[in-house]
């Protein structure tokens, strides 16, 4: 079966919003996925680093996901 660029993206953003979370809730017991939308309400994640490295590589990912759909769409 192949899958489409966007269903990788999508399977490697699920993939990494897992990480991060597992990650953060070793932190911050109790912390929920919204939670680390926002990790500016925990100085606990605010300030660490592997966490916030964490969380730039999902962003990083996302804005992968916006180039190549929006490059996609050009093409068609």
């Amino acid at each position: 079966m192949k899958k489409s660029l966007e269903d990788l993206f999508d399977e490697l953003i699920n993939q990494q919003e897992k990480k991060l979370l597992k990650y953060a809730s070793d932190i911050v017991p109790n912390v929920t996925s919204d939670d680390i939308l926002q990790p500016n309400d925990y100085p606990e994640l605010e300030n660490h680093p592997f966490f916030r490295y964490e969380e730039g590589l999902l962003k990083g990912i996302h804005a992968a996901k916006m180039a190549v759909m929006a490059w996609e769409k050009e093409l068609h």
